[in-house]
């Protein structure tokens, strides 16, 4: 049977949550400015000294994000595989609160999108990003926004080939110790015409 994509409500996050987060960090996109930033920033691929995992539900939880936001117009989706929790994505609309949303009523966060280790470059990846991004589209979004990390390389890459484009870089964008040497990275899809 093939893997299944549902949109599920709230009460699944526990189950939503059993899909791991954690991905192996090999390389870093450095960032460098250009003529002392007038030029611009360039990121050059560069490997870690000493590889590490990284694990996003080690800041925040799945099963906490109802209490911290009102997620009743997100949308959860769920890729099962015969019942089993393979993936897993997270769109934010029209939430209050959601700084990442810039107080935009046509714009959409994919606030999380995660796959088990063990079925990684199956393809789920890329049916839950599609997903996510027609039902944002559906609700007359104009853009998908979504936020990650030059730790994390495989992330990059995954949606620049899946037409996002790289809208801002901010660096010293983490104030927790353990991250504050990483640049977030801001990327775009153009879900109108």
């Amino acid at each position: 049977m093939p893997v299944r994509i549902l949109e599920v409500g709230p009460d699944q996050l526990p189950l939503y949550g059993t899909v791991p987060s954690a991905f192996r960090v090999e390389a870093i996109l450095q960032v460098q400015e250009a003529d002392g930033g007038l030029g611009g920033l360039i990121l050059r691929e560069e490997l870690v000294a000493a590889p590490y995992v990284k694990d996003y539900d080690v800041y925040e939880t799945p099963a906490h994000w109802a209490a911290r936001f009102d997620v009743a117009s997100w949308a959860f989706f769920i890729a099962s595989d015969d019942g089993q929790a393979v993936g897993a994505a997270a769109v934010a609309v029209d939430t209050p609160g959601v700084h990442m949303l810039e107080g935009r009523s046509d714009l959409a966060v994919l606030w999380d999108i995660r796959v088990h280790p063990e079925r990684r470059g199956e393809g789920i990846g890329t049916a839950l990003f599609g997903r996510a991004a027609g039902w944002a589209r559906g609700r007359g979004c104009r853009e998908l926004k979504i936020e990650t990390q030059n730790t994390n390389v495989r992330a990059c890459r995954f949606y620049a080939a899946r037409g996002c484009r790289l809208g801002a870089i901010v660096r010293r964008a983490y104030r927790e110790p353990e991250i504050a040497h990483e640049a977030m990275l801001l990327w775009y899809l153009d879900l109108l015409p």
